[in-house]
């Protein structure tokens, strides 16, 4: 990839980014335009907006890395994301919006009459804030390498810099604009750039030829393999192993393998020279293309179909309670607005998410060798060097780089502005822009550090860990919320922490390896089939047990919820 163009594009988005924000800055006039955009925001912007931080890293380049690491299997990704908005447009969109909350702690105080429950909610509202940070960080940063060579934290830090000067100086209006503006960038630069790579590969005249054409390594690449594996080995292949191969083990030792089939131990490291043939290769216990529909009660020690389940319940369920995602429906004039945004989300949502897959499926025919170098998440971004190459791949490729980094300031945007604000309301001593623009600094540098410190966690999977414990916390205490009125706040802060505090002791044991092999690592690396049921059940069981302490004002609460503001307003005129 031409590093002056990708460079180019990049600094285009960010100072359209700037730009974009400084319209919105100058029709900032109040605290409720900083916050909430005054309640303003029409349907058609907002979605847009809404969109432009929903699609993130994970969908600008984890779905395509997903694709091409397992197959179409991992289609579930994309489903469950867009899915989620059907949820949340049933149960959650306009009664969120009616009560009148700037936040997901605002909501939990107002409807419970209760600090403890706002405390506990503004812990969580941070927690899922910072897991979802982390992979656009982490994305940034692989993005900036792949064109500069730059360290892995540069990317981060460019977008952690654009970002804070963006949340600090105009807030929601300002973002609002620019997130808008984003997403349109980011479906254009996936778009266009594959309806030539879609050209080029129908193009070939020998379909059948290009899937079968052997992919090889460009430079001297060194992979180590993260569990046992199986090599097909078209012809003899040279490399340096590291590790076990068919049993035996080698200490930086070359080696031949012949045609056929190789046993690779996990750990195991594999050196290939400039131009070698990159093998095939699949788990050593995995099933087959379908291995997603595979029994539960099957053999295969990663119990596929029950990570599958686990997956969608996160995605289905999660969505509701990402603090970027509520906080956009307050911005929203009426309940009835918050509902029209979501229909429009749903189909922005469904329209991009057509493309990805695409890059996901070339790269499997192009760029195979990303599944065996640990750079899945690269494959949009080096597939038209690959496919078209010349002056072409070198502009597609710079117009993918710039639709990636929107993708990571839109949607850091949006985090940073839910986490700084609770954080200015919650815990920070004083009040004040001063304060504001502390908080945005704190809701930053800490999943930055982060990013540095996790390098190699994929896109997808970290943010697939933020939609679990926003399953197992947010989503009962909102439709508990929203829908029973026998919740209390005894039960809302045992189902928080229960739920929710499962669903992230699973994630951190998974992430630092503390996790046991089998069932066990199934268990905590997809929680939220068992941890969203828990949360449940453990708001309503405490809040069966504590009846006494129904906050007063419950039906009051509730009719303000579910009625439309007109009649609402009506009957509270009416009872005066």
């Amino acid at each position: 990839m031409n590093q002056t163009y990708a460079l180019t594009a990049v600094t285009v988005v960010v100072l359209a980014t700037v730009l974009v924000g400084a319209l919105g800055l100058r029709i900032s006039r109040t605290t409720s335009d900083f916050y909430v955009a005054s309640r303003t925001v029409g349907p058609r912007l907002n979605a847009a907006a809404i969109s432009g931080e929903y699609l993130s890293a994970a969908s600008f380049l984890g779905v395509a890395g997903l694709v091409l690491l397992q197959g179409p299997e991992m289609l579930w990704y994309p489903v469950g994301y867009t899915a989620g908005y059907l949820v949340l447009l049933v149960l959650v969109a306009a009664p969120l919006r009616r009560s009148g909350a700037y936040t997901l702690p605002d909501f939990a105080e107002g409807r419970l009459e209760s600090q403890a429950v706002r405390r506990i909610a503004v812990l969580f509202v941070v927690g899922v804030g910072w897991l979802y940070l982390l992979p656009q960080l982490q994305g940034a940063g692989l993005t900036l390498e792949i064109l500069t060579g730059a360290p892995h934290w540069a990317g981060g830090v460019v977008v952690a810099s654009v970002v804070s000067a963006a949340v600090a100086a105009g807030g929601m209006r300002s973002i609002t604009f620019v997130q808008a503006f984003q997403y349109w960038l980011k479906l254009a630069a996936l778009l266009v750039p594959a309806f030539f790579l879609i050209a080029a590969w129908a193009g070939d005249g020998a379909p059948r030829a290009t899937f079968d054409a052997p992919a090889v390594f460009r430079e001297h690449t060194a992979v180590t393999v993260a569990e046992d594996v199986r090599l097909s080995v078209e012809a003899p292949l040279a490399l340096t192993v590291t590790g076990q191969v068919d049993g035996r083990t080698y200490q930086a030792a070359p080696l031949t393998l012949a045609a056929g089939q190789h046993a690779v131990g996990a750990r195991t490291r594999l050196e290939f020279a400039p131009d070698t043939v990159v093998p095939q290769s699949r788990a050593e216990s995995g099933p087959g293309v379908s291995s997603w529909s595979s029994p539960l009660a099957g053999d295969h020690r990663e119990q596929r179909l029950y990570a599958t389940y686990g997956l969608i319940l996160a995605t289905f369920l999660g969505t509701m309670g990402l603090p970027h995602v509520a906080v956009r429906f307050y911005t929203s004039p009426n309940g009835r607005a918050a509902r029209r945004t979501t229909l429009v989300v749903l189909g922005l949502v469904g329209v991009f998410y057509l493309l990805p897959p695409v890059y996901g499926a070339l790269a499997r025919i192009y760029a195979p060798e990303l599944a065996l170098t640990g750079d899945a998440d690269a494959a949009v971004l080096v597939l038209p060097e690959r496919v078209l190459g010349g002056l072409p791949g070198d502009l597609l490729g710079a117009l993918l780089a710039g639709g990636a980094f929107a993708a990571f300031l839109s949607t850091a945007s949006g985090l940073t502005m839910a986490v700084a604000g609770v954080l200015h309301q919650d815990v920070l001593p004083s009040r004040g822009v001063r304060s504001f623009r502390l908080a945005v600094l704190v809701a930053v540098l800490v999943p930055l550090a982060g990013s540095v410190a996790a390098s190699e966690v994929p896109v997808a999977d970290a943010v697939g860990l933020a939609f679990a414990v926003s399953a197992s916390s947010f989503c009962p205490l909102l439709v508990l919320g929203i829908w029973w009125r026998g919740l209390t706040p005894p039960g809302a802060v045992a189902g928080l922490v229960t739920g929710g505090g499962a669903a992230l002791s699973a994630v951190l044991a998974t992430r630092t390896g503390l996790a046991p092999a089998g069932w066990g690592h199934t268990l905590l690396a997809w929680p939220a089939a068992w941890s969203v049921p828990l949360g449940f059940l453990t708001m309503v069981l405490v809040s069966l047990a504590t009846r006494s302490r129904i906050p007063g004002g419950t039906a009051a609460t509730l009719a303000r919820l579910h009625l439309p503001e007109d009649v609402a307003v009506d009957r509270a005129a009416g009872a005066r």
